[in-house]
């Protein structure tokens, strides 16, 4: 069984769960130790059961659950080297637990091949990711100003986790000051709407059949605006799977892929 589900997508905290078979990975750890016990206490699991917690980046949406998982929990740590360097000199500790790789490499993960994107955030070494076992495959692409070129390893993934973090029109006449618009639009910031609608119609039509849009901001979008954006763009393309919108502050539905079926269910 292929199964994944995200526990918190926002500027507010990220963490989700990726299972594959027996095997149990963690994608961010950006909200509370207790919440991520509760969240994987619905799954039956404790944190012992964790093959491996995978980081994006160093930002505190992502990793503000970290201090005190290193200090209870012996979790191998995968990221980028860059990403590595920055947890080792923020916390006491992190190095025994790290396990870096090069931004970009393909590594062998518990029985699970996990290639890493480089990605465009004002965050050194932020990486996407694409997961894949016995024939099934999930991407995560959030925090970056840009799609990248090696993205392009993500189109016809069976799930695909997608940040549709602002409506540029909700942005600019919002009450952000203007340096933080221009961080938040830059090419280091992140992805709007419409960024994101051209990035799934080219997932769709690589075969790409579940998408998640993920990190909406609670100022500058509205789970119905990145909604109609991406729905509009897949639309055009003659999308036939399924779209849905990751909660901010609650666990998302459980998204299940068998052998030979896709299941979703909650």
């Amino acid at each position: 069984m292929f199964q994944f589900c995200t526990f918190a997508s926002s500027s507010a905290g990220n963490a989700a769960l990726l299972t594959c078979g027996s095997r149990h990975f963690l994608i961010d750890a950006g909200i509370s130790w207790t919440r991520i016990r509760r969240c994987l206490a619905g799954f039956g699991l404790t944190m012992e059961d964790l093959s491996a917690l995978f980081i994006t980046h160093v930002h505190s949406d992502h990793t503000a659950g970290l201090a005190t998982i290193l200090k209870r929990h012996s979790i191998p740590i995968r990221c980028s080297r860059q990403t590595a360097a920055q947890l080792a000199r923020r916390w006491e500790g992190a190095g025994a637990m790290l396990e870096p790789f090069e931004a970009g490499d393909t590594i062998l993960v518990e029985g699970c091949v996990v290639t890493s994107i480089p990605l465009s955030h004002d965050a050194w070494g932020a990486c996407g990711y694409r997961f894949d076992w016995q024939g099934r495959s999930l991407g995560v692409l959030t925090d970056t100003g840009i799609v990248p070129e090696a993205a392009a390893c993500l189109e016809g993934v069976d799930i695909l986790l997608l940040e549709a973090n602002h409506d540029v029109e909700a942005l600019l006449s919002g009450p952000y000051p203007y340096d933080l618009k221009e961080r938040v639009m830059g090419r280091q910031g992140h992805l709007s709407n419409e960024a994101a609608a051209q990035f799934a119609a080219a997932c769709a039509l690589a075969g790409t059949r579940d998408i998640i849009l993920a990190h909406l901001s609670e100022e500058n979008n509205t789970p119905q605006m990145a909604r109609s954006a991406v729905g509009r763009a897949l639309e055009a393309v003659g999308y036939q799977g399924r779209l849905s919108v990751a909660p901010r502050r609650e666990m998302g539905e459980v998204h299940v892929l068998e052998v030979a079926e896709c299941s979703v269910s909650r």
